[in-house]
């Protein structure tokens, strides 16, 4: 049954700020952003002293956590599991009478890693993602070899999506 779930009956998830309940919250993305360009931000403060290292920390993480934000505004986790549940029986590495239960996790991975590795291709990215699906991948049974097509698939919308959103040209 749940393998029938049509585009036209997902309610869309407005993403909601858990405090302000102000549509658009992206905690994930943030916080990803604030993380890295925090530590950016205190290692280059760092040549002015413990002060230096301290404004650097706080500025790099306000930048960081507002760029990871609008990274992450472009995937709407709630359509693409949609889309993924609907068309992964279309995808050459699907094998006969698959359950879309057995890649979902894979395709989570995708996307939500497709936002998080700034500029950086699948191919870049791989040797860490793989290194990480053992603790992302839950209780899946699923080993990287076999995971990696639907990853890289989700990867791969997940960017083109972020791409086309903050263009102002429409989404896939």
């Amino acid at each position: 049954m749940a393998d029938d779930l049509r585009r036209d009956d997902v309610k869309h998830d407005a993403n909601r700020d858990p405090i302000t309940g102000a549509p658009g919250s992206h905690p994930v993305g943030t916080g990803m952003g604030a993380a890295g360009a925090g530590a950016a931000g205190a290692a280059i403060g760092s040549l002015a002293g413990p002060i230096g290292t301290a404004v650097g920390a706080v500025i790099g993480a306000v930048a960081g956590g507002l760029a990871g934000k609008g990274i992450a505004e472009g995937i709407n986790p709630t359509e693409e599991d949609a889309y993924w549940r609907e068309n992964y029986r279309t995808r050459p590495y699907v094998g006969e009478g698959q359950s879309y239960d057995i890649y979902q996790p894979a395709y989570r991975y995708g996307w939500e890693s497709g936002t998080r590795q700034g500029a950086k291709s699948f191919d870049e990215a791989e040797t860490d993602l793989s290194r990480d699906w053992d603790t992302a991948r839950g209780s899946s049974d699923m080993n990287w070899d076999r995971a990696k097509n639907a990853t890289r698939d989700a990867w791969e919308r997940a960017r083109h999506r972020g791409e086309t959103n903050r263009s102002g040209k429409g989404s896939v």
